[in-house]
């Protein structure tokens, strides 16, 4: 308390407790074993009128509820992960060099479904695809590229289910 004392340049603790207390009541922090933690509400942001991406339209004027990118992108924490993407053979499917995949582990696949995958020990994210004798293999979204048929093995790490791209460095 006596650092956040410093770091807010209030002259007493107590206004700390204070604080504190009202952020922890209005869902901003919550108290874990004699700690304060920020809850999922301190990391949330504006989701503000949806916008055309045609003819413009009027702005609600409505309250914005708030979002965090995990409550829209992720459904279980203890099964995601992120993988930067490297290379352009997902580029038809819309994944580009630099984005972020979010990959869901332990998820049923069918063919059609984006996956990352270990191919013949080596990472890749590709769309799982099946060949007319049952086969799996692996195919990119980019016509510059052949398809990956696994010469020993493949395995599905998981299934994306989602992308985050910065558009502005």
């Amino acid at each position: 308390m006596a650092k956040l004392c410093e770091t807010l340049g209030l002259a007493s603790t107590s206004s700390v407790f204070a604080l504190v207390g009202r952020l922890v009541d209005a869902g901003y922090l919550e108290r874990v074993e004699g700690r304060i933690a920020p809850t999922k509400k301190f990391f949330a942001r504006p989701l503000m009128s949806p916008v055309r991406a045609g003819v413009p339209q009027q702005a609600s004027q409505e309250e914005p509820d708030v979002l965090t990118i995990d409550d829209y992108l992720i459904d279980d924490p203890n099964r995601t992960s992120l993988h930067k993407v490297r290379g352009d053979s997902m580029k038809d499917a819309g994944i580009l060099e630099g984005d972020l995949v979010v990959v869901e582990h332990n998820t049923p696949t069918r063919p059609g479904d984006i996956v990352v995958a270990w191919v013949d020990n080596e990472l890749t994210v590709k769309t799982l695809a099946l060949d007319a004798k049952g086969g799996y293999f692996l195919k990119p979204e980019n016509p510059a590229y052949a398809d990956i048929v696994p010469r020993t093995s493949l395995e599905v790490l998981g299934v994306v289910i989602g992308l985050v791209r910065r558009t502005r460095p």
